[in-house]
């Protein structure tokens, strides 16, 4: 606290002005400062809201992130288990056909023995009836 030197006609003019002035300039200082502040206060509290902004929006692009995630890799799901269920249908038509043919096939091979077999015959039988008409030559002669 300050003390002011005493006259006869009470405190000194000059100190009390200065003091006053001291305290205006003070004063005045600290109010500059304030009003740096409360800008600084607005300013910041703009940019919490822009930020609090931006994170709402992220946190709806992260959401919409997972949510695109979560459809493709159902769709991914799907789209395998079709080509799986394709996959095993052909496989069992290729199968079947497989079978089919080598059926065919066994039966083909089959008729073509009976037709050896019979063509055999038929052969040993002209063979034999030629040797028999041979002989039969030899006898007459």
């Amino acid at each position: 606290m300050k003390k002011f030197s005493t006259s006869i006609g009470g405190y000194s003019k000059s100190e009390v002005n200065a003091f006053v002035s001291e305290v205006a300039k003070e004063y005045e200082s600290m109010l500059n400062n304030l009003k740096k502040r409360d800008a600084e206060i607005t300013e910041l509290k703009q940019k919490l809201v822009q930020y609090q902004n931006m994170e709402s929006t992220l946190n709806k692009a992260i959401m919409i992130a997972e949510d695109t995630s979560s459809q493709i890799k159902r769709m991914a799901r799907d789209e395998s288990k079709s080509i799986i269920d394709d996959a095993r249908r052909n496989a069992s038509r290729i199968v079947n056909d497989a079978l089919l043919k080598a059926e065919k096939l066994e039966q083909d091979g089959e008729r073509l023995k009976q037709r050896i077999v019979a063509f055999k015959r038929r052969f040993k039988a002209i063979v034999e009836t030629e040797l028999d008409a041979i002989e039969q030559i030899d006898e007459d002669y």
